[in-house]
């Protein structure tokens, strides 16, 4: 095992900064997601810790030892990838045996590594069948097993449940963790999936064009976001954000509707200051008319045990998750209540959290 470090790091296509400065620490043994949407640079920053893309600028170590210019299989990191990248020619047992056979190790330790491996993941029944006869997760671990038996010191994982449906996405997570708390090799996962990222991680790194909006722990991320961006991808169904003013009292936001939220606490803003207030949808509760805030329901879900309703506070969209079963339709007002402890204030020009 050893621990990764990422120190002012670059990438650049011509004109291009992909990658702009990112700064971070992965401990030895930990498992470390980074997050963020499509063209944030997260695989970018993987593949140049893997040594598969060029470092622009900064510096790489692993284990202490600086490896910008180390190729690599020199790197003794092993890579999952997100559509599996097996022989379809050779069976269970030589695709997850391949990189020892390429390194030479004697067939004995090669047999035993694998069957270790195999066992560990479920495949000792399979190692004599060929891919195409395994099912997409039966494949997910024949590729996580080709990268156990090398004994890393470092997993990368790019994407590497995105292929697989739902259910079967959730028992792989479940499988990678138990293999992690297991291995306790140090883990650096990619994902786009914030589910994944708060389900698996013991750290998240939070990314946005080319930068990091945040690290922190998963419920660290959750109850604490740095800005409007780390609060609406962290989080499902994601964080409700309403514009409004800080009254002159600086007790509640009043929303262009006339619309009175209330706060927690001084905000330590001027009266009339331009905000995003945000809640959790999950931290909105049913109450009687005289007290709440009026929403009107624009669309209702009921899945059995909660209840998600979509509808508008004034002309402001909001979501909602009860953890009931609610009887009303499409047009009905009903009132909603909040512990002000669960509020979330945000500047209106930066999108920076106000503390």
């Amino acid at each position: 095992m050893a621990s990764v470090e990422i120190s002012n790091v670059t990438k650049a296509y011509g004109q291009l900064e992909t990658i702009k400065g990112v700064s971070v620490d992965v401990s030895d043994g930990s498992f470390v997601v980074l997050v963020g949407p499509s063209g944030c640079g997260k695989s970018t920053l993987l593949r140049m810790i893997a040594g598969l893309e060029d470092i622009t600028g900064g510096e790489i170590r692993i284990g202490g030892r600086v490896v910008n210019d180390v190729e690599p299989k020199h790197r003794d990191i092993a890579m999952v990838f997100q559509n599996y990248a097996l022989y379809p020619h050779m069976t269970i047992a030589e695709n997850m045996g391949f990189s020892l056979r390429l390194a030479k190790k004697p067939a004995a330790e090669i047999q035993s590594r694998v069957a270790e491996a195999a066992r560990m993941l479920g495949l000792s029944d399979y190692l004599d069948r060929y891919p195409k006869q395994l099912s997409g997760g039966q494949r997910q671990r024949v590729a996580m097993g080709r990268a156990v038996v090398r004994n890393p010191q470092v997993f990368l994982f790019d994407e590497p449940l995105s292929n697989l449906d739902a259910k079967l996405r959730v028992q792989m997570r479940a499988e990678l963790k138990e293999l992690h708390a297991r291995l306790k090799t140090t883990t650096v996962y990619v994902t786009h999936d914030q589910i994944e990222a708060m389900t698996m991680a013991d750290k998240i790194v939070v990314m946005k064009d080319g930068l990091i909006e945040q690290v922190g722990s998963p419920l660290e991320l959750y109850d604490h976001p740095a800005n409007v961006f780390v609060a609406s991808f962290i989080g499902s169904p994601s964080m409700n954000f309403i514009k409004g003013k800080v009254s002159a009292d600086q007790k509640s936001v009043q929303t262009s509707d006339g619309i009175n939220l209330p706060l927690g606490a001084a905000t330590a803003l001027a009266g009339s200051s331009d905000v995003t207030f945000g809640i959790r949808p999950e931290h909105l509760t049913l109450t009687d008319e005289a007290q709440g805030i009026p929403v009107t329901i624009t669309n209702l879900e009921p899945t059995g045990s909660d209840t998600f309703i979509q509808g508008m506070i004034g002309t402001q969209k909001i979501e909602v998750q009860l953890h009931q079963r609610l009887n009303a339709r499409i047009g009905d007002t009903v009132h909603l209540n909040y512990a002000t402890g669960n509020v979330h204030l945000f500047d209106a020009s930066t999108g920076i959290r106000i503390n």
